[in-house]
Protein backbone atom coordinates (compact mmCIF):
# COMPACT_ATOMS: atom_id res chain seq x y z
CA UNK A 1 0.00 0.00 0.00
CA UNK A 2 1.34 3.33 -0.73
CA UNK A 3 0.00 7.16 -1.61
CA UNK A 4 1.56 8.97 -4.39
CA UNK A 5 1.74 12.21 -5.14
CA UNK A 6 2.73 13.85 -8.97
CA UNK A 7 4.17 17.09 -9.29
CA UNK A 8 4.49 18.95 -12.17
CA UNK A 9 7.83 20.50 -12.90
CA UNK A 10 6.57 23.26 -15.55
CA UNK A 11 5.59 25.11 -12.82
CA UNK A 12 9.36 25.36 -11.45
CA UNK A 13 7.74 25.24 -7.97
CA UNK A 14 10.30 26.33 -5.23
CA UNK A 15 10.93 23.18 -2.75
CA UNK A 16 8.71 24.91 -0.41
CA UNK A 17 5.66 25.54 -2.50
CA UNK A 18 6.23 22.08 -3.59
CA UNK A 19 6.26 19.87 -0.21
CA UNK A 20 2.91 22.37 0.47
CA UNK A 21 0.79 21.42 -2.60
CA UNK A 22 1.95 17.34 -1.86
CA UNK A 23 0.60 17.81 1.46
CA UNK A 24 -2.73 19.33 0.22
CA UNK A 25 -2.65 16.60 -2.39
CA UNK A 26 -2.31 13.60 0.51
CA UNK A 27 -4.89 14.76 2.79
CA UNK A 28 -6.93 15.58 -0.30
CA UNK A 29 -6.96 12.42 -1.71
CA UNK A 30 -6.65 10.75 1.90
CA UNK A 31 -9.99 12.22 2.64
CA UNK A 32 -11.16 10.45 -0.75
CA UNK A 33 -10.23 7.19 0.02
CA UNK A 34 -11.59 3.90 0.77
CA UNK A 35 -11.77 3.39 4.07
CA UNK A 36 -10.35 -0.12 4.19
CA UNK A 37 -7.19 0.86 2.33
CA UNK A 38 -6.95 3.75 4.84
CA UNK A 39 -6.72 0.83 7.64
CA UNK A 40 -4.66 -1.60 5.85
CA UNK A 41 -2.13 1.27 4.69
CA UNK A 42 -2.01 2.90 8.25
CA UNK A 43 -1.36 -0.77 9.84
CA UNK A 44 1.70 -1.05 7.35
CA UNK A 45 4.55 1.73 6.74
CA UNK A 46 2.30 4.86 5.69
CA UNK A 47 4.40 4.80 2.38
CA UNK A 48 4.25 7.99 0.12
CA UNK A 49 6.36 8.50 -2.87
CA UNK A 50 6.39 11.77 -4.95
CA UNK A 51 6.67 11.28 -8.87
CA UNK A 52 6.99 13.95 -11.19
CA UNK A 53 5.71 15.04 -14.89
CA UNK A 54 6.23 17.51 -17.64
CA UNK A 55 3.21 18.72 -18.00
CA UNK A 56 -0.37 19.11 -16.75
CA UNK A 57 -1.92 17.48 -19.95
CA UNK A 58 0.60 14.50 -18.53
CA UNK A 59 -1.06 14.86 -15.09
CA UNK A 60 -4.56 14.78 -16.53
CA UNK A 61 -4.08 12.02 -18.32
CA UNK A 62 -3.29 10.14 -15.14
CA UNK A 63 -5.98 11.49 -13.24
CA UNK A 64 -8.26 10.11 -15.41
CA UNK A 65 -6.54 6.55 -15.87
CA UNK A 66 -6.90 7.21 -11.60
CA UNK A 67 -10.87 7.65 -12.12
CA UNK A 68 -11.21 4.88 -14.49
CA UNK A 69 -9.85 2.56 -12.18
CA UNK A 70 -11.31 3.55 -9.18
CA UNK A 71 -8.44 5.11 -7.70
CA UNK A 72 -9.01 8.00 -5.02
CA UNK A 73 -7.16 11.27 -6.56
CA UNK A 74 -6.99 14.75 -5.84
CA UNK A 75 -6.24 17.57 -7.86
CA UNK A 76 -4.36 20.37 -6.44
CA UNK A 77 -5.92 23.81 -7.45
CA UNK A 78 -3.63 26.74 -6.36
CA UNK A 79 -4.95 29.99 -4.46
CA UNK A 80 -2.65 32.28 -6.24
CA UNK A 81 -1.03 34.05 -2.98
CA UNK A 82 2.53 33.33 -3.97
CA UNK A 83 4.32 31.50 -6.89
CA UNK A 84 1.82 30.38 -8.78
CA UNK A 85 -0.99 31.89 -11.03
CA UNK A 86 -4.51 31.49 -9.07
CA UNK A 87 -6.46 27.97 -10.36
CA UNK A 88 -3.23 26.59 -11.23
CA UNK A 89 -3.53 22.72 -11.24
CA UNK A 90 0.12 21.81 -9.62
CA UNK A 91 0.03 18.18 -8.23
CA UNK A 92 -2.57 15.39 -8.10
CA UNK A 93 -2.44 13.10 -5.34
CA UNK A 94 -3.09 9.15 -5.68
CA UNK A 95 -4.38 7.00 -2.80
CA UNK A 96 -3.71 4.92 -0.37
CA UNK A 97 -3.94 2.24 -2.93
CA UNK A 98 -2.31 -0.92 -3.54
CA UNK A 99 1.28 -0.95 -5.04
CA UNK A 100 0.39 -2.70 -7.84
CA UNK A 101 -2.39 -0.61 -8.65
CA UNK A 102 -0.67 2.46 -8.52
CA UNK A 103 2.07 1.34 -10.48
CA UNK A 104 0.10 0.49 -13.67
CA UNK A 105 -0.85 3.90 -14.21
CA UNK A 106 2.38 6.00 -12.54
CA UNK A 107 5.02 3.04 -13.22
CA UNK A 108 7.06 5.17 -16.12
CA UNK A 109 6.89 8.06 -13.76
CA UNK A 110 10.47 9.34 -12.37
CA UNK A 111 10.94 10.25 -9.00
CA UNK A 112 10.99 13.94 -7.78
Amino acid sequence: MKQVMIVRTDLKMGKGKMAAQCCHAAIGAYKRADKDKIRKWENEAYAKVVLKVPSLECLLEIRNMAQAKGIAYYLVTDAGRTQIPESTITVLGLGPDEDDVLEEITGELKLL
